[in-house]
């Protein structure tokens, strides 16, 4: 009896571990692991700030980061000009000797884990890269916080994945739990945490992942507030309320303008990664001295305008205020988003978030002073257009429009003027991803070739490898070997570590039934046949794959 009771309890264990494994999501015990992950994450990204403060304090002297550039408008102009160069020797010498590619990590390398990896990143490059952020943050670079958080995130996710041998479906909930509660524990926003995780991170609203990561999220925020209490990262002013029908087409106006300037944003950071990549490669600039170099720039800048200096939060605050004239609205915003591309192109690490939120309330400040001035009757508070403004310039880098609205809320406290923020939010991520491949995250992935912009019926034919589709000469109903060899000698075939992005359209153009396999090998590469590919298999493999990801997304 007693062996029996055992076998039957081992039999329960098994069972209960393989449902832990393949639908966690659906189960009540992921979600104290999920609560477990969230508690994690939420620490790390507290630890993270914390650890930010800390060095920003011990570099320049100052109390109170929130004042960062007040402060540095006190001290000596080499001081300022040679820390965030010292600061890019640093990034560079960690990214040179823990980076295959001289690539700090960060969101867009979450959102490729997520839809390619079965929910797992990269974990040696991942803690380099956030050294590095840290390093860049604290001497001055012009980034924010929550890229290097939120991969930092994805870390705490990937080593809980591996060591519980999940399958893709509850590695990428584990994922949005981590990121969520992240989110939640770095800016006090719950309910945008976890919207962003769903909406950036995993690209779907999957009932299944809701309620564990809203349980992370939650408990994000909670350490949030018992480390920092319940305060907002922003305080306005009375900011009174919109005059309804005749100025809120003046926000329609706004959202398209804000639009255009996270265009122009996105666009200044890839031309300037190009220009420099160009540069770099002429000059035979060593690579780990391309962030030093970056460093210089943004130190030469900070002399005269040391607003950009780090998130920029102090900026963003006078502009949220209404604390800035006209010309300092504009003047800073170009440079924010110059020193932002100078930060990004130089590899210096860290994301875009918080400098879209800079831009955007003084791009919005900008627009609230003309407007306002224009029609001073028929206007309600310029600070309406800084918020507004802030949520439509963010919504439009992130290509997410619910989860920045609510954020923009949450980090002001502001709930009055909802309707102002989410028209001038819906106008400016309508045309930007006309103008780019959604958000900035997709796009940086588009520019190394992987192509998550257009969904799953893209991306997921680069999952397949043809050497894992194609019939073997020695199994049933394989291609005949003659066939094979006559289609070689046309030039008709595909290699074995091919994928089926490249060998479907082969077919389309073809019209065969099969395509001899190959590899290269030799002096000459003389093609040696491995199998035959058959169209029919890979149609079928896409479909599978299609067929779980719909499943995934619709559960």
């Amino acid at each position: 009896m007693l062996r029996d009771q055992i076998r039957n309890t081992g039999a329960q264990v098994a069972r209960g571990w393989d449902l832990l494994r393949h639908e966690g999501p659906g189960q009540i015990q992921f979600w104290f692991i999920a609560l477990i992950v969230g508690i994690v994450a939420g620490f790390a990204a507290i630890g993270f700030r914390a650890a930010i403060a800390k060095l920003q304090t011990t570099l320049y002297g100052t109390d109170d980061v929130t004042t960062l550039h007040s402060f540095a408008e006190t001290l000596p102009w080499m001081w300022v000009l040679l820390i965030p160069a010292i600061g890019g020797i640093a990034v560079g010498i960690i990214l040179h000797h823990f980076t295959p590619d001289g690539r700090v990590r960060s969101v867009a390398d979450v959102i490729e884990g997520a839809a390619l990896n079965d929910g797992r990143v990269e974990k040696k490059a991942g803690i380099a890269s956030a050294l590095c952020s840290w390093i860049t943050l604290s001497t001055g670079g012009s980034t924010g916080r929550e890229g290097p958080v939120v991969h930092i995130a994805a870390m705490v996710s990937s080593w809980v994945a591996n060591f519980l041998r999940v399958d893709g479906i509850t590695g990428r909930d584990l994922l949005g739990c981590a990121v969520a509660a992240a989110v939640s524990a770095s800016f006090n926003a719950p309910i945008a945490g976890a919207l962003f995780a769903l909406e950036v991170i995993l690209r779907h609203f999957a009932v299944h992942a809701f309620a564990p990561i809203v349980v992370a999220s939650a408990a994000g925020t909670v350490i949030n507030r018992l480390t920092y209490g319940d305060v907002t990262e922003f305080t306005l002013p009375g900011t009174g309320v919109v005059e309804f029908y005749l100025e809120l087409p003046a926000f329609f106006i706004l959202g398209l303008v804000c639009g255009l300037i996270a265009v122009l944003m996105m666009r200044a950071v890839f031309f300037a990664d190009d220009l420099e990549t160009a540069l770099q490669n002429r000059l035979g600039l060593p690579h780990w001295l391309r962030p030093a170099v970056a460093g210089l720039l943004l130190g030469g800048i900070a002399i005269f305008y040391p607003h950009i200096i780090g998130v920029g939060y102090e900026t963003t605050s006078r502009a949220l205020t209404g604390s800035l004239v006209l010309h300092e609205a504009i003047i800073f915003a170009m440079l924010k988003v110059l020193a932002v591309a100078i930060t990004m192109a130089g590899r210096m690490g860290g994301g875009i978030f918080s400098p879209s939120l800079m831009v955007g309330a003084l791009t919005g400040l900008a627009f609230g002073l003309i407007a306002t001035g224009l029609f001073p009757e028929q206007s309600g508070a310029f600070t309406l257009y800084a918020l507004a403004g802030m949520g439509a310039v963010s919504a439009a880098v992130l290509g997410a429009p619910i989860s920045t609205t609510l954020i923009v809320f949450e980090l002001t406290g502001d709930w009055q003027t909802g309707l102002a923020v989410m028209v001038s939010v819906s106008m400016s991520t309508a045309l930007s991803t006309r103008l780019v491949d959604r958000s900035f995250f997709l796009t940086q992935l588009e520019r190394r070739n992987v192509h998550l912009a257009a969904g799953p019926q893209a991306y997921l034919l680069a999952m397949f490898r043809v050497q894992g589709v194609m019939r073997k000469p020695t199994d049933d109903a394989a291609a005949d070997e003659e066939a094979c060899l006559r289609m070689i000698e046309q030039g008709l075939f595909v290699q074995a570590s091919a994928t089926l992005e490249v060998a479907l359209p082969m077919f389309d153009r073809s019209g065969v039934a099969f395509l001899p396999v190959v590899s290269l090998e030799g002096d000459e590469n003389a093609p040696v046949l491995q199998g035959a590919l058959f169209h029919v298999d890979a149609l079928k493999a896409y479909n599978k794959a299609l067929a779980a990801t719909a499943e995934e997304e619709h559960s």
